[in-house]
């Protein structure tokens, strides 16, 4: 399991964006210990324009981690990186052709 603290503040869409991302980029469960800086002057002195800032054990943080290369990354980094699951995220979906559209002599109908 990945343990992993992220400063944040209630109602921080950033942070419940990155919430969501670590979860499906992940290769394994993470557990998210929530640092609420709005409880703490100097947290907020050092986190108000930054969060959500992720941190890892070893102190590590990142900021904007929202960002998918960056956040990962990081994660690559650290062995974390489940690659099929950001090939899944980071891959445009194929175009299907209209419905209803055949193709006779080199032209294409809507039928």
């Amino acid at each position: 399991m990945i343990e992993l603290s992220i400063y944040t503040t209630l109602g921080c869409h950033l942070c419940a964006q990155l919430e969501a991302l670590v979860a499906t980029l992940a290769n394994q469960e993470v557990r998210l210990h929530h640092i609420e800086i709005s409880d703490d002057d100097a947290l907020v002195e050092q986190y108000g324009t930054r969060i959500p800032v992720l941190v890892d054990a070893n102190g590590v943080e990142l900021d904007r981690g929202f960002d998918v290369a960056r956040l990962s990354h990081w994660l690559k980094e650290r062995g974390w990186l489940d690659e099929a699951a950001l090939a899944a995220l980071t891959t445009p979906p194929e175009q299907a052709p209209p419905v209803g559209v055949h193709q006779r002599n080199g032209r294409r109908f809507l039928g």
